[in-house]
Formats: structure tokens, sequence, C-alpha cells
């Protein structure tokens, strides 16, 4: 589904700049999920951010589907990313002018689709969730955990081939991470493809492999265990 071949990102530093990530090359098969980890600045975020179609800064290739997305303009990376990926922020990222039924209605918003359909779907999600009290109320009426359980809302509803996420269960008690981890296992043995960023062994153990970045390089790969011998030896 995914090949990344030398994706390298730097940001401007004082110092000249500063490379969190290093000639990354990776490829992600349709219906893997995978899990991202390494210690903080490790780049994770920033891969993630890549894959998510949000970065543009990048250099290197990158290909989704068998398109190539490098020589895109930002419109149409958009547009690819509207239509295949669903993303769960560890920041929420909800609209703060749109309640909680609006803000996961959101993708939908995107697709032809009747609007009785989307209203059914929508009202299913927020009984999946437990949420349906809060339907009608705006962001910064909720508490940090409900806003997740919002956003993680927003981003499966549409059903993406590629759902991307950045520590999920960050915000939410252990029954609630339980529950999503579990809800992110339904959806990847339905099919889609998964990429999470966690330090939580926990949730790693629901994916079916693991990468490590360290100082922004890919240095360990459950799929290639020669990996980290090349990369030290380097």
């Amino acid at each position: 589904m995914i090949h990344l071949k030398n994706i390298e990102r730097s940001y401007k530093s004082g110092a000249g700049q500063t490379w969190v990530l290093r000639r990354v090359a990776l490829d992600i098969k349709e219906g893997e999920f995978l899990t991202i980890m390494g210690p903080s600045g490790a780049g994770k975020s920033s891969l993630l951010n890549v894959l998510a179609l949000l970065d543009d800064q990048w250099l290197g290739e990158y290909w989704f589907k068998d398109d190539p997305v490098h020589p895109m303009n930002r419109r149409q990376r958009a547009e690819l990313a509207k239509r295949n990926v669903g993303m769960v922020f560890q920041s929420y990222h909800l609209l703060d002018d749109l309640t909680v039924q609006e803000n996961i209605d959101l993708p939908l918003s995107y697709k032809d689709m009747p609007r009785a359909q989307r209203q059914g779907l929508v009202a299913d999600t927020l009984d999946r969730f437990n949420i349906v009290g809060k339907k009608d109320l705006f962001p910064s009426q909720l508490s940090g955990g409900q806003q997740q359980l919002v956003g993680i809302a927003r981003a499966v509803i549409h059903k993406p081939a590629l759902l991307l996420a950045d520590e999920p269960t960050g915000n939410l008690h252990s029954s609630q991470a339980k529950e999503i981890m579990e809800l992110f296992r339904e959806l990847n043995q339905q099919g889609t493809t998964i990429v999470q960023v966690t330090h939580s062994e926990t949730n790693a153990a629901y994916g079916t492999r693991v990468i490590e970045l360290r100082d922004g390089w890919l240095v360990a790969d459950t799929a290639n265990p020669n990996l980290g011998v090349e990369v030290s030896a380097s």
C-alpha cells in the first residue's frame, strides 16, 4: 500500500539544520497493523505526519497505492488524504465551532453519500462510542478523554483505507483504552491498514509489526530482523 524511499525531514535551527527523519525506507502492506516506537524526539510523529500527507516539506519518494505522492501539489495530496486516510491526533484537532455530532460527520461530508445515510452512520457511531449524550456539545465543553473519543470516532466513521493514530489512548483510562484497541484490532481484521505511534507495549501487542526510530533513523523492524545490525554497522 505504501512505499517510502529515502524520506528525510529537517527543520532550520540556530545551528543550521536539525534532522528529524534520515533516509527512511519503509514498505507497509495493505492490511498490516504497524506500530512505530522509539524515545521522545526519535521522529515518530514526524513520520506519521508524512504518512498522513499533512507535511509537505520532506524529501524523498512516497508511493500510495501505486500513486506517486512526491510530485503531487498540496491540493492533490489533500484530496488523496480525504479519500483514504483517517487520523487520530494526540492533541485531538477537533473543530471548536462544530458540535460533537458535526465533528464526527465531517469526513462523511467529503463523500458522495445521501444525507439520511450520513445521519444514520453518525447516530450509530455516537452510540458505539457511548457519547450520544454529548452530541450537541462543543469540544470546549468536553474533558480530554471525551475529546479523544470524539477524535477517534471521527477518524474511523468513513472506514478509511489507512488509519493513523498518534498515542491514541494517551488520555483514556484503562478500560476505555482497551475498548479502543479492541476496536482498532476489529477494523484491522476487516481490512483497514493501521499505523500507530505509541510508547505502550500493551498497545503495540495489538499490532502485527513493530518498527523503531532513533534520532530520525529506522533502526529496527520486526519484519526485517537484520535491519538493526546493518544500521549499527554503518
